[in-house]
Order: structure tokens, then C-alpha cells, then sequence
């Protein structure tokens, strides 16, 4: 029978992940099975987003969408100069 992961442990090796690690590294060195990490993997990539963190992406995307405008017509107005 195994002990359960602590919480620390497991964001500690997800962060690692994030950073370039890989899995199979970070199994061997804290004794983990490689699907149990990909499971967190799994489950991480499959959860909600925060409403909070939805309307900032929304804004962010409007911004860019403005911004790559404004380079279209600059971009078009140097063309019609030649």
C-alpha cells in the first residue's frame, strides 16, 4: 500500500514539469509512477478556468486584435506609398 502525496509535493513536481523537467526524471527521483504524474497532467490540462482569469484572457485578446489592426493599415499604408 502507498502513502497518499502531499499537496506540496505534487505542485512541486507539476511546477518542475512546467519549467522543462521531464516525467520520467522526476518519477525516478521522488518515487513516483509515471502515470500517476500523467494523470495529474491529464486532470490539470482538463480543469476550469476562473471567471476572473476568463475576462482578463477576453481582454487580452481584444487588445491584440486592435493592435494587430492598427499594424494592418500602417502595413497597407506603406504599400500604397511605393
Amino acid at each position: 500500500m502507498y502513502a497518499p502525496i502531499s499537496r506540496e509535493v505534487k505542485n512541486e513536481i507539476l511546477e518542475k514539469i512546467k519549467k522543462g523537467e521531464k516525467v520520467l526524471a522526476l518519477s525516478q527521483k521522488y518515487g513516483i509512477s509515471e502515470r500517476t504524474i500523467y494523470s495529474w497532467l491529464r486532470k490539470k490540462a482538463l480543469g476550469t478556468v476562473s471567471l476572473l482569469e476568463h475576462n482578463k484572457l477576453k481582454n487580452e485578446n481584444y487588445q491584440l486584435k486592435q493592435i494587430i489592426g492598427v499594424l494592418t493599415l500602417e502595413i497597407e499604408k506603406t504599400k500604397k506609398k511605393k
